[in-house]
């Protein structure tokens, strides 16, 4: 590998694999990849995309084989908690909150199983490929249970008699109701997140870091942005300002012909539903017209 390019770990298979390259697509990186390879060549970047597993990611980015990495906040905090069992502190940098890959680390217990808290995990066994917070969970309560650590097919961990209750990633709750399991305490609210070396980087190398950060704030303000256009009474401008969701000020343009008009342009930062363009008509306004926004730099 080039020294001088910038190296992006993302997880190979898994829940943040498309979103995260469909983040680096709307950054406007075009990648080369073969089938089945494990990295892709940046072709209008110095920055290649090594795909590994998600649990390797933090060391990757820690002992600086990587510059950056993408990875779920439930990982890095795992990560971060082992090391700090074994007195070592974690290096890597979390550097953005990304809006992709929410999920939360949750207890659940077999539907029938009554629970009443925290107190009712005491001397019971719970299943979890999260050990480290599962553990950190239970000592802030100062509850006493067994920890069955598996490395996966958590969720069927009681109906085989290994574990009373499990902690487990819960996305929509479907894999829980499908193995008959109710969810009663989060433990980690989870999502995606961009990570860095904590070594300095060299000034041409930082300055993609920057570029590249900048593109993602860019994505990640527009994804449910809305450009609107409309016509409106001068006098109803108070009341449509006032329905625009999400909208910093609007700008406003005179109408040629129409004194007592104007066009009013806005990017609202939330979705706009058709509630909201019925009541934007009902106030004054005319020829609304929504349109995607696709890319915005502040």
């Amino acid at each position: 590998m080039d020294d001088a390019r910038l190296k992006l770990a993302v997880q190979k298979s898994g829940r943040l694999t498309d979103p995260s390259l469909d983040l680096l697509l709307r950054c406007g990186l075009k990648i080369s990849r073969g089938k089945d390879q494990l990295m892709a060549y940046g072709e209008n970047m110095p920055l290649d995309v090594l795909f590994v597993r998600d649990d390797d990611i933090p060391d990757l980015v820690q002992e600086d084989v990587c510059d950056l990495g993408l990875v779920g906040l439930n990982v890095l905090e795992e990560k971060r908690l082992e090391l700090a069992a074994t007195g070592a502190k974690a290096r890597f940098q979390q550097i953005r909150t990304l809006d992709f890959g929410r999920c939360r680390l949750s207890i659940a217990v077999p539907e029938g199983v009554s629970y009443e808290g925290p107190s009712s995990l005491r001397g019971k066994r719970i299943a979890t490929t999260y050990p480290f917070m599962l553990a950190r969970y239970l000592r802030e309560r100062d509850v006493q249970a067994e920890i069955v650590t598996l490395s996966g097919a958590v969720e069927i961990a009681p109906r085989l008699g290994r574990a009373d209750l499990i902690c487990d990633l819960v996305s929509t709750g479907s894999t829980l109701q499908a193995n008959h399991l109710r969810e009663v305490e989060t433990v980690l609210e989870s999502y995606a997140t961009v990570i860095r070396t904590p070594l300095e980087l060299p000034p041409e190398k930082n300055e993609w870091v920057e570029r590249l950060l900048m593109r993602i704030d860019g994505v990640q303000q527009v994804r449910e942005s809305k450009y609107i256009m409309l016509h409106a009474p001068r006098s109803a401008l108070a009341e449509i300002r006032r329905l625009l969701p999400g909208s910093e000020s609007p700008t406003i343009i005179p109408l040629e012909g129409f004194p007592d008009k104007v066009a009013v342009h806005a990017v609202c930062r939330e979705n706009v539903f058709w509630e909201t363009l019925e009541s934007l008509k009902k106030a004054g306004a005319s020829s609304l017209l929504v349109l995607p926004v696709e890319k915005m730099l502040a």
